[in-house]
């Protein structure tokens, strides 16, 4: 095979005056042992066939490559070192090549694989080139084993597989997470969530509020936020949102046309730790407000109902002692002189109307005060309406004297005037409680023998009804507190009463839309004067009045 050596010049990657000059010094006999050299000891496999498929020449590294020992592939079929699936098309493809050979590398742009003589498969690269002789002509394959690249590749196919599902996965639940975040702000109850730049313009905008003003989201950015405040409140939100481009995160309400918003600006950062752009959620709280005055007024009322239910316990036990005493010794006393054998007619009589006296005062004081509670408890229950008729003053007057005279002291005396026109258009049994209770306390309160004034002046201005008695009068200090419950001045703690008479009145004449004051001296007396503009005295004409 000598010839072949000598042949396999032309096939050296050294161009022919490199290699010339490299062996310039040799003999000509000796070329042909350094070709011989250099063919066994390449770094890869080379193999030489002949034009029918048969190889004729390998070296080292082919057989070391392919598991063979020395000068077993010679004289087999090329395709021996191919997987057997490929066996008949790489006939078709040798023949082809052996019709039109030229240098170039075999199976561009394809997975090349070679098989072992164990039959393991490997992937190999293959470069082609061909020579000839004056007998026939040889295929030489360059063949490297590319094991070690392939699955580096392979590996590398894998991670940018793995990658691009990554990025796939990751891509949709960022889409996903958009839609959901979206979502959730769209339909955030009472409110916007918003984000804006550093010129407080708007980059995201959702909320069911925007909806309930017919704006969308879009129409929303890139628009300024403070010019769509009220002019006298930008300044202000503008200053604290500022603050939040500072570092320091704000929460404030802001009033806007009759509705109030709770506002809650936090900064968002970027990759550097920059605050770019902050969050702003905006939710109207007018509602929740409402609902949390409602609570306090409930809560007020409930405390001032348990501080009604406390003191009326503690009055009850002590103001209805007294008449209850007087009721059960007067009884008992009423029945001893029934009893006494050796009393008289007369005298029985005139202890027992003595008697009865007291029991019928005594029952009268129980009676005043638990109509003073049954009217606190209605008006404290919105229970009581105004109901309007029209009715005679002036016999309205006399008639409140003569059911009031009997719970009279000893020798006090109403001296009543009247002045004016004598119809009214009033709530007349509302009336009558006022001018009952404080014709009453005007008589409690004084001494006997003693005058009560009570003038009623009726003109076209409205009604004034006066009443004015000469009795203890009420200290100064005490004066400001006249008109609240269970209040009592200092000087008529010994003088039965409930504390509630005034407030009640009070409550009436602002359901009448009257005026009550007074004015009063200690150690002279008081005068209390009930005022009614006539436009609230007068029938209505027509339903819309009504």
């Amino acid at each position: 095979m000598d010839f072949v050596y000598k042949d396999l010049e032309i096939l050296l990657p050294l161009n022919s005056a490199e290699l010339k000059a490299l062996f310039m010094f040799s003999k000509e006999e000796n070329l042909n042992l350094v070709y011989k050299v250099l063919f066994e000891t390449a770094a890869e496999s080379l193999v030489v066939t002949d034009e029918k498929g048969s190889i004729v020449l390998v070296n080292a590294k082919t057989n070391e490559m392919f598991g063979y020992a020395s000068n077993e592939l010679i004289g087999q079929k090329l395709e021996v070192l191919l997987p057997q699936k490929y066996h008949k098309a790489h006939v078709k493809h040798r023949e082809d090549y052996n019709h039109a050979p030229k240098q170039r590398s075999m199976g561009i742009g394809m997975d090349l694989w070679a098989t072992r003589k164990n039959g393991s498969e490997f992937p190999v690269e293959v470069s082609l080139n061909y020579f000839k002789t004056a007998e026939t002509m040889f295929v030489m394959g360059l063949v490297t084993d590319i094991t070690e690249r392939y699955k580096a590749e392979e590996q590398i196919r894998k991670m940018n597989e793995d990658l691009e599902k990554l990025v796939d996965e990751r891509t949709k639940e960022l889409e996903e997470s958009r839609r959901l975040y979206q979502m959730v702000a769209r339909n955030f109850p009472d409110g916007t969530i918003n984000v804006f730049d550093r010129d407080l313009k708007y980059v995201f905008a959702e909320g069911s509020e925007l909806f309930k003003y017919g704006i969308t989201s879009e129409k929303l950015v890139g628009t300024d936020y403070i010019v769509r405040l009220p002019e006298e409140i930008r300044d202000e939100v503008g200053k604290k949102l500022n603050e939040v481009f500072r570092g320091t995160n704000v929460t404030f309400e802001l009033d806007v046309r009759n509705n109030i918003y709770l506002i809650n600006a936090v900064a968002l950062h970027n990759l550097d730790g920059e605050i770019e752009q902050i969050l702003m959620v905006e939710q109207n709280i007018t509602v929740k407000k409402q609902a949390e005055e409602d609570v306090k007024r409930a809560l007020e009322k409930e405390k001032q109902l348990n501080e009604l239910k406390s003191r009326f316990v503690s009055m009850a036990s002590h103001e209805f002692r007294t008449p209850l005493s007087t009721i059960f010794s007067s009884s008992s006393l009423v029945e001893k002189y029934l009893n006494k054998e050796d009393a008289d007619l007369e005298s029985i009589k005139e202890n027992a109307h003595r008697h009865l006296k007291r029991i019928k005062s005594s029952v009268g004081n129980l009676t005043s005060i638990l109509n003073d509670f049954l009217s606190l408890d209605k008006l404290e229950q919105g229970k009581v309406e105004v109901k309007p008729s029209l009715f005679d003053i002036d016999m309205f007057a006399e008639e409140l004297m003569e059911e009031i005279q009997a719970t009279l002291k000893k020798g006090q005396k109403i001296i009543y005037t009247h002045s004016g026109n004598k119809e009214v258009y009033l709530d007349r049994q509302m009336l009558k409680n006022i001018l009952y209770n404080l014709i009453s306390n005007a008589s409690k309160y004084s001494p006997e023998d003693s005058k009560i004034e009570f003038k009623i002046s009726l003109t076209e201005n409205g009604l004034t009804v006066t009443v004015i008695d000469h009795g203890i009068g009420i200290p100064n200090s005490d004066q400001i507190h006249l008109f609240e419950r269970f209040f009592r001045a200092k000087n008529v703690t010994n003088i039965q009463g409930t504390g509630l008479g005034l407030n009640i009145v009070q409550r009436y004449s602002n359901l009448l839309n009257g005026k009550i004051s007074f004015s009063s001296k200690e150690g002279e007396g008081t005068a209390f004067n009930l005022d009614i503009d006539h436009s609230y005295l007068r029938e209505p004409t027509s339903l819309s009045e009504n």
